[in-house]
């Protein structure tokens, strides 16, 4: 006879048995925190094959002259190595991954709302990365473009660009789907209580993103069909031969991928505002401030897209107004930046490695912002525009913010994803090396770029080889850290000591559950406090 007090083993999302078992179990799973790591481990394989296309690139430019490949080879690695980290890495990343784990438990649900169109929306993403891939292998040749694709020379180029742009436009369903997703979720799914002023500031970021998502993404999509029927059917959209116009094409493009630089960005600001109240132990400062900053930088980057285009030929007029739109969009990015230290002040800090991620990406990210605003004064970017200057501070943002975030919230978050502990020690040498080896990466591109060495260029003159080759040193000291992140990472989530629920001490809830969490996230509905970040 019961005595109905029988304890219900608790059963974690990657021991739960579904309808399918194996990798079946996984491809055909709709648990978000599944899905979110088949983005993760799909993505980081993409990452790292751009790392080595990236670290070709760098050989060959090590010195002046050919080297290791010939002119073309190199345009196909440069374009292949664009779309991978753009469209594959840099602009799912962080939505992707820890969106798609933590949004749904960071505002007390069990899933997100679509948990179907989720998993559809990895298989779209694995579709689309295939197609990219395979347009490298074709007997026509890598496209050859670079990864904007820019018009006339897509349009009349004998290389494969009909597939890559195919790619791109796939890819982008994944990123809308997402998008959608996410909207409807934080709309429709928050715990009782939690109302849009005491969500975590990450859901705060997501939420932001996925506008951006759903309403850019299409621009960029239509851009890329009007491409393709002008390569097929020869219609006069961008080549002036058809009687099409070539400006036509970057206004189009650039409206969307401005705004997806924001898409890369606002969940890596996401990530930062939950690491930094933890490892401080206080209140986040200006908590809505930070919150209604997100979608401030998202409604005003859908603005700014003209400043890429100041040698374009547009008027003075929309030049001067793009500027100031660039100078604009600034001030919210300020505002978060100005809130962290401040809420890093007279704080107990705790130098983990997630901490170092995150102090990491402010300081490059001041560095990436700062040489932006320089590329938004008209005088200072005709100057150096389509110059390694340009190549530094695009990666600064991009690599600097996206990536070195995505690093703090695998830091971060792994022991709730994996229910184990990384070692520290091996954690924070590899930081070290990550950080000096991105710095000498990309650091000297800004002086070369003021000296004139010209971005996509396949050779040079002889007086920026020393510049050029501590670069190219600098590539492969960063590839020995995150050769060692990874493999500490893999260490821990393999066989390190099993993680407390909560061992950081972080007052959102996700460390209010078991670690790895169950599969549907909470056994009880969660109470929610009045402010997720109550260290007081």
């Amino acid at each position: 006879m019961s005595s109905g007090t029988e304890k219900v083993e608790y059963v974690s999302y990657l021991d739960h048995q579904g309808k399918y078992k194996g990798i079946l179990g996984w491809i055909f799973a709709t648990d978000h925190k599944r899905i979110a790591l088949l983005y993760m481990y799909s993505i980081a394989a993409f990452f790292f094959v751009g790392v080595i296309l990236g670290l070709l690139m760098k050989i060959e430019l090590a010195a002046p002259g050919q080297t290791i490949m010939k002119p073309q080879t190199y345009n196909g690695i440069f374009t292949v190595h664009g779309v991978i980290m753009i469209f594959m890495v840099v602009i799912p990343g962080l939505s992707a991954v820890f969106g798609n784990f933590f949004l749904p438990i960071l505002i007390g649900a069990k899933d997100v709302s679509f948990p179907k169109l989720n998993r559809f929306s990895w298989w779209i993403f694995i579709v689309g990365s295939i197609m990219a891939v395979a347009s490298q292998f074709l007997r026509s040749g890598p496209p050859d473009t670079g990864w904007t694709f820019y018009a006339p020379y897509s349009t009349t180029t004998g290389t494969s660009v009909i597939l890559a742009t195919s790619a791109a436009f796939v890819l982008g369903f994944s990123s809308i789907l997402t998008g959608l997703n996410f909207i409807v979720t934080i709309h429709q799914l928050r715990a009782p209580g939690m109302k849009f002023f005491n969500m975590p500031l990450f859901p705060w970021a997501l939420y932001a993103t996925a506008w951006i998502q759903l309403l850019a993404t299409p621009i960029v999509g239509i851009t890329l069909v009007m491409l393709i029927a002008e390569r097929l059917f020869g219609i006069g959209f961008f080549d002036p031969n058809l009687g099409g116009d070539p400006l036509l094409y970057q206004h189009l493009f650039w409206i969307y991928s401005h705004p997806a630089v924001y898409v890369m960005i606002l969940p890596a600001m996401g990530v930062i505002s939950e690491i930094i109240p933890t490892f401080t132990q206080r209140k986040i400062y200006g908590y809505k401030a930070i919150a209604l900053s997100s979608l401030a930088i998202a409604g005003v980057g859908f603005l700014v897209w003209g400043h890429h285009m100041y040698t374009s030929g547009m008027s003075e007029q929309a030049r001067w107004f793009f500027s100031l739109l660039t100078f604009v969009v600034a001030v919210p990015s300020a505002i978060k930046v100005f809130n962290w230290l401040a809420t890093m002040y007279k704080g107990s800090i705790d130098l983990k490695p997630p901490f170092l991620y995150a102090l990491s990406f402010i300081f490059l990210f001041i560095i990436g912002g700062t040489t932006g605003l320089l590329l938004g004064s008209v005088a200072t970017n005709i100057q150096v525009h389509d110059t390694a200057f340009v190549v530094a501070h695009f990666h600064y943002i991009i690599f600097g913010g996206m990536g070195f975030a995505f690093f703090a919230a695998i830091h971060y978050w792994s022991p709730k994803i994996y229910g184990r502990m990384y070692d520290f020690k091996r954690a924070n040498i590899a930081w070290g090396i990550i950080f000096v080896g991105f710095n000498m990466l990309y650091f000297p591109q800004f002086i070369l770029g003021f000296q004139g060495m010209p971005r996509r260029y396949f050779d040079y003159l002889p007086q920026f080889q020393g510049g050029q080759l501590v670069s190219s040193i600098g590539g492969f000291i960063l590839a020995t850290g995150l050769f060692l992140m990874v493999r500490n990472l893999v260490l821990g989530a393999r066989k390190g000591e099993i993680a407390p629920a909560n061992p950081w001490n972080g007052s959102t809830l996700e460390w209010q559950i078991p670690s790895p969490p169950s599969l549907e996230n909470f056994d009880e509905e969660p109470v929610i406090k009045q402010n997720p970040y109550d260290y007081e």
